[in-house]
């Protein structure tokens, strides 16, 4: 049975398209959803939650195409736009009987978070962005030696087909070096959460290739036609990412200003999986969030 967060209730819900949704849920309040990242589920969230829960309704989903939530095969960019997947954030939230609420993301879990905040203002009351820019703008900082911490983006934008074969012919090995090289501290992914991630992960490699080359094209075109029309995010944002503006030479609180007028950025000495590193920090930061 997949590991979950202790004490919550677990269920699947409709997203969008006809997609289930694995979600978990606990505590009473304000409703806040948050989404997770790669390689990981819902699980990740497990000491915020606990940190949140007194005080508001917690939702943690699995995105569409990981964990125990609905894969469907990518017949079309938009089965794993960003867009999409939004989407699926808002239904599987009004499923649970809530019309609005507070949303965090952390890295891909972030850019459904990004999306979701531009495509439903009036229904995401407040947004907080884990370790990420904009898809739009990481392809444009992404340049020299120093992107090759992203050569998994380069990988899985590639036509279907080698990087599902490579990535499963070897998906303890892939999957597993992300959890070792992004982390500071290798204690905050205890043995039995790291198999965890990586046997969902094992499980879905069509799916998690198919969101990221959605990045690499639908997601682009979303993202450049918002900053062609001017949007931007309308709610209170609060960013908390690692110093990538130092390492890659560009200015991230600059980048999230275009988008987010009501900003605050918070640079963080975590590593990247910052929510199961410091979840005092992160909870704190969440709470800041939703006080504003």
């Amino acid at each position: 049975m997949a590991l979950t967060i202790p004490g919550f209730d677990q269920m699947r819900v409709p997203g969008a398209d006809g997609v289930e949704v694995a979600v978990a849920v606990g505590g009473s309040g304000p409703p806040v959803v948050l989404l997770h990242g790669f390689p990981q589920t819902h699980l990740m969230w497990r000491h915020v939650a606990e940190r949140l829960v007194e005080q508001h309704t917690v939702i943690c989903p699995d995105l569409r195409g990981y964990g125990a939530s609905d894969k469907p095969e990518a017949t079309d960019p938009s089965v794993y736009a960003k867009r999409t997947m939004a989407a699926d954030v808002v239904a599987l939230a009004a499923a649970l009987g809530h019309e609005r609420f507070a949303l965090v993301g952390h890295d891909r879990g972030a850019l459904v978070a990004f999306r979701a905040g531009l495509d439903h203002p009036d229904t995401v009351t407040h947004l907080g962005l884990l370790d990420i820019v904009p898809t739009l703008d990481m392809w444009n900082v992404l340049h020299g030696v120093p992107a090759a911490v992203a050569y998994h983006l380069f990988l899985m934008a590639q036509p279907p087909g080698l990087p599902e074969t490579m990535i499963t012919n070897s998906a303890d090995a892939f999957f597993g070096s992300f959890l070792d090289a992004w982390s500071n501290d290798p204690e905050a992914v205890p043995e039995d959460v790291r198999a965890e991630y990586l046997r969902a992960s094992a499980a879905a490699v069509p799916s998690i290739v198919a969101d990221y080359r959605a990045s690499a094209g639908i997601d682009v075109v979303h993202d450049q036609a918002d900053l062609d029309a001017g949007s931007q995010l309308a709610m209170p944002v609060t960013v908390v990412q690692q110093d990538w503006g130092a390492r890659l030479g560009y200015d991230a609180a600059g980048v999230w200003k275009a988008w987010a007028p009501d900003l605050e950025h918070r640079l963080t000495r975590a590593g990247h999986f910052m929510a199961e590193e410091a979840p005092d920090e992160i909870g704190a930061a969440i709470q800041d969030l939703l006080a504003r």
